[in-house]
């Protein structure tokens, strides 16, 4: 029997199989798959020789979306394919009153706060760093222009490109990403809207930068793996075409996977990889530890949390952690988010009757549409990432060489951690990283190199190595940070920030310290080759995929090869559940 024989043997029997299981025999109804191979040309034809229908190419990761039976997606593992059910995104900046930090109310959109001076911003702007010249992609919900009357001039000739994957495979031009939700409109607004304050200063922090808008999500701001994945691959595919710089994800999903084995982490890996700094959204499933989401586990790339000016901009010590913001560590170990930016209720514009405006004004003046309601604050984790966003573009502007890994540092090292009195850390790092963002301090910093090292993207990608970070947990449920030489902590006052036992952010403000010196270096510079020892509980294997256990344990003086993981790195299904 030759090969192809046995393939379309193999696809009948499947087929066959499906049907028989179905109950009356019925057959199974076919779901969304991501179904990678070792290319996309090679997972096409495995899909179509099980008899699937191929809905959508995915290079990026060498692999394709499908529609398939589950029993066509049991003869693709058969086969050595990886399988991924399409699992449901969101995005994260949905934060209404029910989710500002303790002591905060919604108030009407005049008392929003607009991020620029709080991070830095305005002194480059006042010097004529606007982010001209630098091309940030905005994957989201899309972008309507006219969402203030007096910023449609400001857009002028700087969104460059519009592409739809939410309802088309790519499909270009304004009638394509048309913003039906309001959360890409909002947030782009905050990267770059050149409205001005009653001071005359813009909203955005990145002003003269462009704009190239990815829909990936629909009116209801629903996305897919799928449809974000695709948006990657085309941003990616169009990087040199169009000199992107940037890419915003104000976007999540709950992990239920390591890091490597995840469709998305490694398109968002590739994009990294290509040269193009990312950007994401921590998350708002906070305070607990252990709740940064996908792709923001992604040890490489810039994860951001929240802060809020708690409507006193004017003082920063009454500047807090925002009680939504997710906090580190990951579970394999990375000290995430990295870094911290205004998220609560940022100034953004936003069009009058999206899904997501009608809403907010019906729960904040109880009627469903307020007109015009155009500047409108939200908080959440994919603001702060929009706010930072903008940053990288001032800083690429000033600083048009720096690489990803040489961005990531010098945002880490100039960043402001919140200090108390003791100039001991108020927030331990899992919860606020390096501290909040200063693009003016980092715009001036030497740092280069002090991010990403001990890490090697390429062999993560290829499956030859993958790493674990420095960060543990004792038997009592006590998060710390090891040093590189032993499983100790680094220090034992827990004032000191490096150990943490899962408790909330604190409700008072605390001093933003701009002279803190970040001695304990190896909690950024260094990382783990991926142990056996990090484990698994065996309850916690569930339907269909692995789920991790809240247990780390590492052993440092061990190196191992993916080989030797207690965790199969073979196919693993994801469920088509949202979070």
């Amino acid at each position: 029997m030759n090969t192809k024989t046995s393939h379309r043997l193999a696809g009948l029997m499947a087929a066959l199989g499906a049907l028989a299981a179905a109950p009356g025999g019925a057959a199974s109804p076919a779901h969304h798959y991501i179904v990678e191979a070792q290319s996309a040309p090679t997972a096409t034809r495995l899909v179509r020789n099980v008899g699937g229908r191929v809905a959508r190419s995915l290079p990026i990761i060498n692999a394709v979306m499908a529609d398939l039976t589950p029993g066509q997606a049991t003869a693709l593992k058969r086969d050595g394919a990886q399988v991924y059910e399409d699992r449901a995104v969101k995005v994260s900046g949905n934060a209404t009153s029910t989710t500002n930090s303790p002591g905060e109310t919604y108030v009407a959109t005049v008392n929003g706060a607009a991020s620029p001076p709080e991070i830095g911003a305005t002194g480059l702007q006042l010097a004529g760093t606007t982010g001209a010249g630098v091309v940030i992609a905005v994957l989201d919900t899309g972008m309507s222009t006219y969402a203030h009357p007096y910023d449609y001039d400001g857009w002028s000739g700087r969104v460059i490109q519009e592409v739809d994957f939410a309802a088309s495979n790519g499909a270009t031009g304004w009638a394509n990403v048309v913003d039906g939700y309001g959360h890409g409109t909002q947030i782009t607004s905050v990267m770059g809207s050149a409205a001005k304050d009653v001071a005359g200063l813009p909203y955005g922090v990145a002003p003269g930068a462009q704009f190239i808008i990815v829909r990936a999500f629909n009116a209801n701001g629903s996305g897919s793996y799928s449809s974000v994945i695709s948006g990657l691959n085309w941003i990616v595919a169009h990087q040199a075409k169009y000199n992107i710089r940037i890419v915003n994800l104000s976007l999540g999903a709950t992990p239920q996977s390591t890091y490597w084995n995840d469709p998305l982490n490694q398109a968002v890996m590739k994009a990294w990889q290509a040269g193009i700094v990312v950007v994401a959204a921590a998350g708002n499933a906070g305070p607990a530890a252990q709740t940064i989401e996908v792709p923001g586990n992604v040890p490489y790339i810039i994860t951001v949390g929240a802060m809020t000016d708690n409507y006193t901009p004017w003082n920063s010590s009454n500047w807090k952690l925002a009680s939504f913001s997710s906090t580190g560590p990951t579970y394999e170990g990375f000290v995430k988010p990295e870094i911290l930016a205004p998220g609560g209720h940022v100034i953004g514009t936003m069009p009058n009757n999206t899904n997501q405006t009608t809403t907010l004004t019906s729960e904040i003046f109880g009627s469903a549409v307020v007109n015009p309601v155009t500047l409108f604050p939200l908080s959440g984790t994919s603001q702060a990432a929009a706010v930072t966003s903008g940053a990288v573009a001032l800083l690429l502007q000033s600083q048009p060489s720096l690489t990803p890994d040489q961005v990531k540092c010098k945002l880490m090292a100039s960043a402001q951690p919140a200090v108390n009195p003791s100039n001991h850390l108020a927030y331990s790092i899992f919860q606020q990283g390096a501290g909040m963002i200063n693009v003016l301090a980092a715009n001036s910093t030497s740092a280069l190199n002090c991010a990403n090292q001990g890490l090697n993207i390429a062999a993560d990608l290829a499956g030859t190595q993958h790493f674990g970070g420095a960060a543990n947990e004792t038997a009592n449920g006590t998060f710390y940070i090891m040093n590189m030489q032993s499983s100790t902590p680094f220090a034992a006052d827990p004032s000191d920030g490096y150990t943490w036992s899962n408790t909330g952010p604190a409700s008072q403000g605390y001093t933003w310290s701009q002279a803190y010196l970040w001695t304990k270096g190896t909690t950024w510079s260094q990382a783990y080759l991926w142990t056996k020892s990090y484990t698994w509980s065996a309850s916690t294997v569930w339907s269909e995929a692995y789920l991790w256990t809240k247990s780390l344990t590492f052993n440092s003086a061990s190196t191992l090869s993916p080989a030797s993981l207690s965790v199969s790195s073979a196919s693993v299904l994801f469920p088509a559940q949202e979070e």
